[in-house]
């Protein structure tokens, strides 16, 4: 189905095609191989993408959510893999980005300086073996020393560690004035401390190369802890940056998967002679009804973090909505996949063909962070007026909220 796009966004979204139709012929090797698709981030680099969300000022393209979301749909339609691990770099600059027009503040505009020179890759390393990764709390160590922290500890689901040069990150300080907080902070991912665990053998998303990552005694200087929160919190600029942009972001490469494999299908039965088949128009209409719902959705949180609105709604209540966009977008996709195997039949089965491949990839989208449980936990929470956290308010973060000794 022809979408409603700006000319701005139609823009993006050609050259995103023309990409996505080169990293889709790369994909079945990558996934075979379980290699990360380098070459892809060169094309990516050489379009521009890599600093698509960078402001102009400072040497991007200025992209905000609202054309980052089908640019990483169109990508998704070609490769899902390749989509996720870059918009852990797009998303996380875009949302600085946003913070950076507000505030000007100098050390984020360096950064995405950074950024737009290709001398940065982002990647968002937050995620914890047997910890629910909800961004309040953490098992890796922040130990305070003279002029920083040392971290310990190990991550897991390391999605664009293969390509990028730094990472944010997560970790618990225990003897924080006031009670444990958790530090939210950059690491350069060449420090002697890091090192990239080869775990990633996986059903889907292979791609991806989401290894494991340890940190041993890894010094953070003061400087590059961005953020502190009190264990066990919500926390408003975590909504206003994690939460806003990331759920609208695998949102999008999970719709976008979805609508690959629909046009990819649609355009096999249409070959065969299957058009005028009720049950096929039937399965097709039905496939294109929870795609277009999922992208609707997407488009108008998009908008509502442009705007702004949706930090009008509350901490809670606000991260909750962040939550139901990614829900829908990740389970339409799962059951647009189940669904179109009816009408497609053996060639859904076959290695030789992209459709088994999206069928796997889709699967990761429902226990990528906000996970199914904890969307429906907080959903329905809010829904019924009950605070499931301590929240912490714009107003009660200040200028500077990082961790104190």
């Amino acid at each position: 189905m022809n979408r409603c796009l700006t000319p701005r966004q139609q823009e993006l979204v050609d050259i995103a095609g023309k990409l996505a139709d080169t990293f889709a012929e790369r994909a079945p090797e990558h996934d075979r191989d379980n290699t990360f698709p380098r070459e892809n981030y060169d094309d990516l680099r050489a379009a521009g993408f890599l600093r698509l969300t960078v402001p102009t000022e400072l040497g991007g393209q200025g992209a905000s959510l609202e054309e980052l979301v089908p640019v990483l749909e169109r990508l998704a339609m070609g490769d899902g893999s390749t989509a996720l691990a870059v918009a852990m770099h797009i998303s996380p600059i875009g949302q600085w980005a946003s913070v950076w027009r507000r505030t000007k503040n100098p050390r984020l505009a360096d950064l995405l300086k950074q950024a737009a020179e290709d001398k940065l890759i982002w990647a968002s390393v937050t995620s914890e073996p047997g910890m629910r990764n909800d961004m309040t709390d953490a098992k890796t160590v922040a130990v305070k020393v003279d002029g920083g922290f040392r971290l310990t500890g190990r991550k897991a689901y390391a999605t664009n560690t293969a390509v990028a040069t730094h990472c944010s990150t997560t970790a618990r300080y225990e003897e924080a004035e006031g009670g444990p907080r958790l530090v939210l902070c950059r690491v350069a991912l060449n420090d002697p401390g890091v090192t990239i665990h080869q775990t990633w053998d996986t059903m889907g998303m292979r791609g991806t190369q989401s290894n494991d990552v340890g940190y041993e005694d890894v010094f953070v200087a003061d400087e590059d802890v961005v953020h502190s929160l009190p264990v066990g919190h919500l926390d408003a600029r975590v909504f206003e940056t994690v939460w806003s942009w990331a759920m609208g972001a695998f949102a999008a490469v999970y719709t976008g998967i979805a609508a690959g494999a629909l046009e990819w299908t649609a355009t096999q039965l249409a070959a065969r002679g299957k058009g005028t088949d009720p049950l096929v128009q039937d399965t097709i209409g039905e496939c294109e009804i929870l795609v277009e719902s999922s992208r609707a959705l997407n488009y108008r949180h998009a908008e509502e973090v442009a705007s702004r609105r949706l930090f009008d709604l509350g901490v809670q209540e606000g991260i909750a909505r962040c939550a139901l966009v990614k829900y829908v977008a990740s389970n339409n996709a799962t059951l647009v996949l189940r669904r179109l195997v009816d009408v497609l039949g053996g060639a859904s089965f076959s290695r030789k063909l992209p459709y088994e491949r999206m069928w796997r990839d889709a699967q990761a989208g429902t226990f990528m962070p906000m996970g199914n449980q904890a969307a429906r936990k907080i959903i329905g929470a809010s829904a019924l007026g009950v605070e499931i956290a301590p929240v912490i308010n714009f107003d009660e973060t200040g200028p500077d909220s990082r961790a104190k000794s």
